[in-house]
């Protein structure tokens, strides 16, 4: 079966797991990056990661290079996939925790059911590195040796060629998206923990992630790891183990 089109992998959630687990990826990336997480995940928790249009299999797709219809497009994906009764949650790594957020708001806004929890890697609407639109319309060479400097892609990508010419025009639609991005202080009313590297490059203030704690009104508070901004593939098992710890305490509480 062709997965083009589908924004979620796998497309279909595990029928035997009690809670579901939407990961979104950082900016460039797809539900490649979550690969790992099956495994290291409870056999209760079934991961469903997205991958946006235009990158690996939905690379025929139009990229979206603009922040609203983004974020409306994933929030239609994130609602037709909800079951009627099973507890579901978010995850998000660098823009995948911005987009996380903003479709945790959305749901609730909208008052469709809303997550038992969300997790939030790599970012802080406060204290974060923000790209500017012209940053992402630089040369191939600049915008390589720029990403390079900041450390906001895997290591392994730099040095091939073939992986480059893939990614980087997704991740300069990413770069322009992630510079819409406003701040408008809004919170959710569900829990929220919060995940990070202590040498991340584009954490730009030390106290960026201590900003969470205003956003949710049962603030899990934020674990700090070794490492930079992908300091998530050396620590994917503590990453998984504390999140679904906190997972399946506040998806038991609704089932009893």
């Amino acid at each position: 079966m062709s997965t083009a089109g589908h924004w979620f992998h796998p497309m279909e959630p595990d029928p035997g797991a009690s809670i579901r687990l939407f990961l979104l990826p950082h900016a460039g990336s797809g539900a490649i990056i979550y690969r790992d997480w099956p495994n290291l995940l409870p056999k209760d928790i079934t991961a469903q990661a997205v991958t946006l249009p235009g990158r690996h299999n939905r690379r025929g797709e139009e990229t979206y290079d603009e922040l609203e219809p983004l974020q409306d497009a994933l929030y239609e994906a994130v609602l037709d996939e909800l079951d009627d009764d099973r507890p579901f949650a978010l995850f998000g790594h660098c823009l995948g925790a911005q987009l996380a957020f903003r479709t945790a708001v959305r749901l609730e806004q909208e008052g469709e059911r809303t997550p038992v929890m969300i997790g939030m890697s790599g970012w802080s609407p406060i204290g974060f590195f923000r790209p500017t639109e012209e940053q992402s319309l630089m040369p191939d060479s600049e915008i390589l040796e720029w990403i390079k400097k900041l450390g906001s892609f895997p290591a392994e990508v730099y040095n091939n060629p073939e992986t480059l010419a893939l990614v980087l025009p997704a991740l300069r639609a990413d770069l322009r998206i992630a510079a819409q991005h406003e701040d408008d202080g809004v919170c959710v009313s569900c829990p929220l923990a919060s995940y990070g590297g202590d040498a991340d490059p584009l954490q730009e203030h030390p106290d960026a992630m201590t900003h969470w704690a205003d956003r949710s009104p049962e603030y899990l508070g934020h674990r700090e790891f070794p490492g930079g901004h992908f300091y998530i593939d050396q620590h994917a098992l503590a990453v998984t183990t504390d999140f679904a710890r906190h997972l399946r305490r506040f998806a038991g509480a609704l089932t009893h």
